[in-house]
């Protein structure tokens, strides 16, 4: 005759003391992490003091101003550094235009360190009369003080333009500077304002000209130029402004 087993239909004591302790220690560790923060967000040791001068330090800043960096964290003085909501501070920073990068980290008790990297500019843009400065990614930079940059001249962009558009012009004027190579030098002008047909002022035997470009074989087409320029000027003394965008030919323009 087959035994029957037999099923325990009793309460598990076990699983639920088990379940049960658990409980207890998640809430204890909960309530314990509740202090520690009450503890570190209300004690004097940890608070940001105007006091101190190393307080807030700052690295990586050359161009942007000083004092727009502190003002991010204007609030934050007199507060537990560890109170400090480090996203959104960083979120300001990063709009700060010289700023294209920033962490910022807690040092232990009570002071904030800000690393700060700027942004690399690449070519001088006046807009409304105003010289600015724009990066390889089509960012206008307010032009530092007491600064000294040696860049060309970028016309043809907008202020109206969204950063993408700049950012376009930008690369164009870069391809260009690229292709001409080591003759980017003596160009301290470039015009994008129309990409199938960019044009560019450069010195050329101590002479400023225009040079219209086209949209392709920049350095070529440049090269060419100078290297047929001694005869060009002796057939042309006066001309200044010339046509490149056909291989075959540099045509003067009136």
């Amino acid at each position: 005759m087959a035994r029957e087993s037999k099923k325990s239909g009793g309460f598990n004591w076990k699983l639920t003391g088990i379940l049960v302790a658990l409980g207890i220690l998640c809430v204890s560790t909960g309530m314990a992490a509740l202090r520690v923060r009450r503890y570190v967000v209300t004690d004097a040791q940890f608070m940001l003091s105007h006091e101190r001068a190393d307080s807030l330090s700052v690295q990586g800043v050359k161009y942007t101003p000083r004092g727009k960096v502190e003002r991010v964290f204007a609030e934050d003085f007199d507060r537990s550094v560890f109170s400090v909501p480090l996203g959104e501070r960083r979120r300001r920073l990063l709009a700060i235009d010289w700023v294209e990068d920033a962490t910022i980290s807690r040092i232990w008790p009570d002071r904030l360190l800000v690393r700060v990297r700027e942004r690399t500019p690449v070519a001088f843009v006046v807009m409304h009369g105003t010289t600015l400065l724009v990066d390889s990614h089509g960012v206008l930079l307010d032009f530092p003080r007491q600064a000294s940059f040696a860049f060309p001249v970028l016309r043809g962009l907008l202020e109206e333009e969204s950063e993408a558009q700049r950012r376009e012009r930008v690369r164009l004027m870069l391809r260009v500077q690229a292709d001409v190579g080591y003759l980017a030098k003596d160009i301290s002008e470039v015009n994008v304002a129309d990409p199938d047909n960019v044009r560019i002022t450069a010195q050329v035997e101590g002479r400023a000209v225009e040079l219209i470009l086209g949209d392709t074989r920049f350095g070529r087409r440049y090269q060419n130029f100078v290297s047929n320029y001694p005869e060009i000027r002796r057939r042309s003394p006066e001309a200044k402004s010339f046509d490149l965008r056909l291989d075959d030919r540099i045509t003067v323009r009136e």
